[in-house]
C-alpha cells in the first residue's frame, strides 16, 4: 500500500510532468530526404538505436489511402522509404513510436523499467509517440487509426487555411477517435517546447497561432489510465502534426 507521504509526492510529480514539454516524434527534411527526429527542442537524439521502438511508418496518397512503408538507416538518421517531394501522388506520412515503460526514481535518474521492478520510484509510465507529417502545408487531416492521440487541424470558413506566421489555427485533439479534455497543446515542440499550453477543453479545440514561415511541429500531450497499476501511474501519449509554411521567393 502506498503511503501518504509517496501519495503528495507522486501527485506533485504528476502535476509537474503534465505538459507538453516531453520528447517527441516528428518528421523533418535532412539533406533533402524525410527523416524520422526524436527529441524536444533543439535536441535531435539517436533514432538507429531506437528503429525497433517505431512501429507502422504509412503513406498517404491525395485520397488518404494508406500504404506500408518502412524506415530506413542512412549514416546517424532514420529516413522513412517514400519520396514525398518527388512523389506527386503523396499527401502524408505518419508513424507510431512505442517509448516503453521507464521510472523515475528520488534521485531523479530514470529506469527502463516498472514499478514492480523499481518500488521506490516516484514516477513509473508507459510512453507512447505519434506523428503525423502533411506535405506543404495545412490541409484536412481524417482520424488515422493507429494514432491513439492525434491532432486534427480544422478548416477554417472558405476552407482556405493560412499561409502565413502568427495567424490563428484551431486544432481538434483526438483520444482514440474521440474529442479529448485535459490535453496540452503548443505550436511547435522544436521551436519553443517550454510554451506555456493551451489546455483542451471537452470538445478536444485549442486555438494557436502558426509559429514559424517553414517547418511547424505542433504538439499535444495527454495522459490515459494506466494499463497495469502494478507497473504504472499513467500512459502518457503524446502527438505531433508537422506541416511547412513557403517562404518568399529568393
Amino acid at each position: 500500500m502506498k503511503t501518504l507521504a509517496h501519495t503528495l509526492l507522486l501527485s506533485s510529480v504528476l502535476l509537474v510532468s503534465n505538459t507538453a514539454n516531453a520528447h517527441g516524434v516528428w518528421f523533418a527534411e535532412r539533406s533533402s530526404k524525410l527523416a524520422v527526429v526524436y527529441g524536444d527542442g533543439a535536441e535531435d537524439l539517436d533514432t538507429i538505436k531506437r528503429q525497433h521502438k517505431f512501429r507502422s511508418p504509412t503513406r498517404y496518397d491525395a485520397d488518404w489511402n494508406a500504404t506500408s512503408t518502412e524506415l530506413t538507416p542512412s549514416g546517424p538518421l532514420l529516413l522513412i522509404d517514400t519520396d514525398i517531394d518527388q512523389d506527386k501522388q503523396a499527401s502524408a506520412v505518419s508513424v507510431v513510436m512505442f517509448n516503453g515503460i521507464w521510472s523515475k526514481t528520488p534521485d531523479g535518474k530514470w529506469h527502463a523499467k516498472g514499478r514492480d521492478e523499481v518500488p521506490d520510484s516516484i514516477l513509473s509510465l508507459t510512453t507512447f509517440k505519434y506523428a503525423v507529417h502533411l506535405k506543404g502545408e495545412l490541409k484536412p487531416v481524417p482520424v488515422i487509426e493507429n494514432q491513439r492521440l492525434q491532432i486534427i487541424p480544422l478548416p477554417p470558413k472558405g476552407n482556405h487555411f493560412p499561409h502565413h506566421l502568427g495567424h490563428d489555427v484551431t486544432y481538434q485533439v483526438l483520444y482514440e477517435g474521440q474529442p479529448v479534455a485535459g490535453a496540452h497543446v503548443i505550436a511547435d515542440l522544436v521551436t519553443n517546447p517550454d510554451a506555456k499550453p493551451v489546455i483542451t477543453g471537452n470538445d478536444g479545440k485549442a486555438t494557436l497561432a502558426i509559429r514559424n514561415q517553414g517547418l511547424n511541429v505542433v504538439a499535444a500531450s495527454y495522459e490515459g489510465p494506466a494499463m497495469d497499476p502494478k507497473k504504472e501511474d499513467k500512459v502518457e501519449h503524446l502527438a505531433t502534426l508537422s506541416f511547412s509554411l513557403e517562404h518568399e521567393e529568393e
